[in-house]
Protein backbone atom coordinates (compact mmCIF):
# COMPACT_ATOMS: atom_id res chain seq x y z
CA UNK A 1 0.00 0.00 0.00
CA UNK A 2 1.47 3.44 -1.22
CA UNK A 3 0.64 5.91 1.71
CA UNK A 4 0.94 9.89 0.92
CA UNK A 5 2.97 12.21 3.26
CA UNK A 6 0.23 14.22 5.10
CA UNK A 7 0.99 17.67 5.51
CA UNK A 8 2.74 18.27 8.67
CA UNK A 9 5.28 20.50 10.03
CA UNK A 10 8.48 19.69 11.83
CA UNK A 11 9.58 22.27 14.41
CA UNK A 12 10.59 22.40 18.09
CA UNK A 13 8.60 20.62 20.97
CA UNK A 14 6.97 23.06 22.89
CA UNK A 15 5.37 21.98 26.59
CA UNK A 16 2.19 21.76 25.06
CA UNK A 17 3.68 18.70 23.07
CA UNK A 18 3.98 16.47 26.34
CA UNK A 19 0.73 14.49 25.81
CA UNK A 20 1.39 13.50 22.18
CA UNK A 21 5.03 12.86 22.85
CA UNK A 22 4.22 10.75 25.95
CA UNK A 23 1.56 8.80 23.50
CA UNK A 24 4.07 8.32 21.07
CA UNK A 25 6.74 6.99 23.62
CA UNK A 26 4.41 4.18 24.45
CA UNK A 27 3.79 2.96 21.28
CA UNK A 28 7.69 3.30 20.74
CA UNK A 29 7.88 0.81 23.63
CA UNK A 30 8.80 3.51 26.22
CA UNK A 31 5.62 3.79 28.50
CA UNK A 32 6.25 7.36 29.98
CA UNK A 33 3.97 9.65 31.63
CA UNK A 34 2.97 13.26 30.97
CA UNK A 35 4.55 14.16 33.90
CA UNK A 36 7.75 12.39 33.11
CA UNK A 37 8.00 13.30 30.00
CA UNK A 38 7.37 17.44 31.21
CA UNK A 39 10.05 16.62 33.38
CA UNK A 40 12.20 15.53 30.95
CA UNK A 41 12.07 18.26 28.33
CA UNK A 42 11.98 21.05 31.02
CA UNK A 43 15.60 19.32 32.25
CA UNK A 44 17.03 19.75 28.58
CA UNK A 45 15.55 22.83 27.64
CA UNK A 46 17.52 25.31 26.96
CA UNK A 47 20.44 22.82 26.68
CA UNK A 48 22.03 23.56 23.21
CA UNK A 49 23.18 20.20 23.08
CA UNK A 50 19.61 18.70 23.69
CA UNK A 51 17.18 18.96 20.47
CA UNK A 52 13.27 18.19 20.11
CA UNK A 53 11.56 18.31 17.55
CA UNK A 54 8.03 17.14 16.30
CA UNK A 55 5.93 16.78 13.31
CA UNK A 56 2.41 18.48 13.58
CA UNK A 57 -0.78 18.61 11.17
CA UNK A 58 -2.03 21.60 10.25
CA UNK A 59 -4.58 21.36 13.06
CA UNK A 60 -1.93 20.77 15.32
CA UNK A 61 -1.84 17.22 16.07
CA UNK A 62 1.69 15.85 17.05
CA UNK A 63 2.35 13.15 14.64
CA UNK A 64 6.10 12.36 15.10
CA UNK A 65 8.79 12.75 17.54
CA UNK A 66 12.88 13.24 17.35
CA UNK A 67 15.38 13.54 20.25
CA UNK A 68 19.15 14.10 19.47
CA UNK A 69 21.90 14.89 21.71
CA UNK A 70 25.21 15.55 20.91
CA UNK A 71 27.74 13.00 22.30
CA UNK A 72 31.29 14.28 23.75
CA UNK A 73 33.77 11.55 24.23
CA UNK A 74 37.69 10.75 24.50
CA UNK A 75 37.81 7.87 21.83
CA UNK A 76 35.26 10.05 19.14
CA UNK A 77 35.13 13.57 17.92
CA UNK A 78 31.88 14.92 18.89
CA UNK A 79 28.77 13.54 16.93
CA UNK A 80 25.25 13.42 17.01
CA UNK A 81 22.74 10.72 18.32
CA UNK A 82 19.12 10.19 17.72
CA UNK A 83 17.84 8.95 21.26
CA UNK A 84 14.51 8.48 20.05
CA UNK A 85 12.38 8.99 17.25
CA UNK A 86 9.05 7.80 16.73
CA UNK A 87 5.90 8.26 14.16
CA UNK A 88 2.21 6.97 14.64
CA UNK A 89 1.69 3.81 13.88
CA UNK A 90 -1.19 5.05 11.76
CA UNK A 91 0.91 6.61 9.11
CA UNK A 92 3.92 5.05 9.42
CA UNK A 93 5.70 4.68 5.94
CA UNK A 94 4.35 8.26 4.93
CA UNK A 95 7.39 10.06 4.63
CA UNK A 96 7.09 11.76 8.47
CA UNK A 97 9.87 9.91 10.00
CA UNK A 98 12.12 11.11 6.63
CA UNK A 99 11.44 14.71 7.21
CA UNK A 100 12.22 14.31 11.11
CA UNK A 101 15.94 12.77 10.44
CA UNK A 102 16.54 15.76 7.95
CA UNK A 103 15.59 18.57 10.53
CA UNK A 104 18.04 15.82 13.04
CA UNK A 105 20.34 15.90 10.58
CA UNK A 106 20.49 19.88 9.45
CA UNK A 107 20.61 20.32 13.30
CA UNK A 108 23.66 18.36 13.49
CA UNK A 109 25.59 19.98 10.68
CA UNK A 110 24.51 23.28 12.36
CA UNK A 111 26.79 22.23 15.74
CA UNK A 112 29.60 21.51 12.96
CA UNK A 113 29.08 18.12 13.58
CA UNK A 114 30.56 15.63 10.67
CA UNK A 115 28.65 12.35 12.62
CA UNK A 116 24.99 11.32 13.11
CA UNK A 117 24.38 7.63 14.82
CA UNK A 118 21.29 6.25 16.88
CA UNK A 119 20.93 2.23 18.57
CA UNK A 120 18.08 0.47 16.84
CA UNK A 121 17.07 -2.64 19.16
CA UNK A 122 17.71 -5.95 16.99
CA UNK A 123 13.81 -6.59 17.01
CA UNK A 124 13.05 -3.49 15.05
CA UNK A 125 13.73 -4.76 11.49
CA UNK A 126 11.61 -1.86 9.35
CA UNK A 127 13.61 0.79 11.51
CA UNK A 128 16.88 -0.85 10.15
CA UNK A 129 15.18 -1.17 6.75
CA UNK A 130 14.18 3.16 7.10
CA UNK A 131 18.20 3.66 8.39
CA UNK A 132 19.39 2.00 5.65
CA UNK A 133 17.18 3.81 2.97
CA UNK A 134 18.10 7.25 4.11
CA UNK A 135 22.10 6.29 3.51
CA UNK A 136 22.83 5.08 7.53
CA UNK A 137 25.26 2.00 8.21
CA UNK A 138 25.36 -0.69 10.17
CA UNK A 139 28.66 -0.06 11.98
CA UNK A 140 28.94 -2.51 14.68
CA UNK A 141 26.61 -4.58 17.09
CA UNK A 142 26.74 -4.93 20.96
CA UNK A 143 25.32 -5.55 23.95
CA UNK A 144 24.08 -3.04 26.52
CA UNK A 145 24.38 -3.25 30.22
CA UNK A 146 22.84 -1.18 32.67
CA UNK A 147 22.50 -1.02 36.47
CA UNK A 148 20.09 0.39 38.53
CA UNK A 149 21.48 2.89 41.30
Amino acid sequence: MTRTIPSVEVRVAVKNDVEAIARLAGELGYPSTVTQVRERLAAIEGNAEHATFVAATPTGEVVGWIHLSQVRSLTTDSRAEITGLVVDSGIRGAGVGRLLIEQAESWARELGLATIGLHSNIIRERAHSFYLRLGYAVTKSQKVFRKAL
